[in-house]
């Protein structure tokens, strides 16, 4: 397979790990160790990365890369990030599950119409925060939770926020505890990371 017609990043490559020419990678695959099972991961020039080894390392994984053989070569990586095309990705996942990819670029709505546009997802431990663009406002960060973000439809392009419980709303009644709409018994609406899980 040639570079990825349709990339979604697989993981980020971090620091070189010894002198063998190993690294530390971030995945953002369900199971970290299942970075392995796509194949080639192309980086955003098109240049091939095939894993001949990989093992857990606390919240990332240790890989070697074939002809990455010294530190060296290894520290040239580091920042380089790792994509497959969207066909290597399974679609079965449940009602309530989305790849992050598929979520960038969604408009987002409110009962009044189109608010804005999703330009990031991110997770920070917490749980999934949408980056949202609201007109001119940039960095608005709403909790990706059911209540916070009750309808998500890829097919149609958008999603439906809930303004107080995405803590679009300024009032003095929105001080209450809940405004930020991390609800604690709120249910994470749980994107699926890229390799299908939440």
């Amino acid at each position: 397979m040639s570079k990825p017609q349709n990339p979604v990043q697989m993981a980020v490559i971090g620091a070189a790990h010894g002198i063998k020419g190993e690294l530390r990678v971030k995945t953002f695959t369900g199971d970290p160790l299942a970075l392995a099972d796509y194949g080639p991961l192309y980086a955003r020039d098109g240049r091939a990365f095939q894993i001949i080894d990989i093992r857990p390392a606390g919240t990332v994984v240790v890989v070697r890369f074939k002809g990455i053989s010294d530190r060296n070569a290894a520290e040239a990586l580091a920042g380089t990030e790792l994509y497959v095309d969207r066909s290597m990705l399974p679609d079965d996942g449940e009602e309530d599950e989305f790849y992050h990819a598929d979520l960038i670029g969604l408009e987002v709505r409110d009962e009044t119409g189109v608010i804005g546009r999703i330009v990031a997802v991110h997770n920070f431990g917490g749980g999934d925060i949408l980056d949202v663009t609201l007109g001119e406002r940039k960095g608005v960060l709403i909790p990706f939770t059911q209540a916070a973000v009750p309808h998500v439809s890829i097919a149609d392009g958008f999603v439906r926020v809930d303004p107080p419980a995405a803590g679009l709303v300024d009032d003095e009644e929105s001080e209450a505890p809940g405004r930020s709409g991390f609800d604690p018994k709120g249910r994470p609406r749980g994107p699926k990371d890229a390799g299908g899980n939440r």
